[in-house]
């Protein structure tokens, strides 16, 4: 398997891969939209067998705090072909954005997830930073890691996403 940057030529697997992923088109066209409006900080592809098996995406985020904004990335959608999942192709998809994040210097990253899958990678409710998501989400589904060391301390407030995330 092979983790690379996202081409040209794979835009229409990738839509493919995260409508099967996720049984429904939303994902897909919040890729779309996101990467057609220039705000796909981040997007890996997984080949296998010469084929995409798997897409990240990390996009900017901001955390609003009072009068003062702080940037960082948001992980959003992560998905793996139905017939390649539990094989490892998430996770290495995980690992390497998250190491490709860090040498770009972002400061944090947020992720709305699954709370048993997230964890092994690094990351923490949110709420221990005193950060919350702009969405009404259970506090153990939306995470956050630091990419600097303190990146986060005193920076509480609202994390807000692209509008993108409202139009799908």
């Amino acid at each position: 398997m092979i983790i690379r940057p996202e081409n040209p030529e794979d835009i229409a697997a990738i839509r493919i891969v995260n409508e099967r992923a996720f049984g429904r088109p939303a994902e897909a066209n919040l890729v779309d939209a996101l990467r057609r409006n220039g705000k796909a900080t981040l997007s890996l592809v997984a080949e296998g067998d010469s084929q995409v098996v798997g897409h990240i995406l990390f996009s900017p985020v901001t955390i609003e705090s009072g009068d003062e904004q702080f940037a960082g990335v948001g992980l959003a959608p992560m998905a793996v072909l139905p017939e390649t999942q539990n094989r490892g192709v998430g996770s290495s998809l995980v690992k390497y954005g998250l190491d490709r994040c860090r040498e770009a210097r972002h400061q944090f990253v947020v992720v709305l997830g699954h709370p048993d899958y997230y964890p092994r990678f690094g990351f923490v409710p949110a709420s221990r930073f005193g950060i919350r998501s702009e969405y009404d989400v259970a506090d153990e589904n939306f995470m956050a890691m630091e990419l600097q060391m303190g990146a986060l301390q005193a920076q509480a407030g609202i994390v807000r996403y692209q509008p993108e995330f409202n139009e799908v």
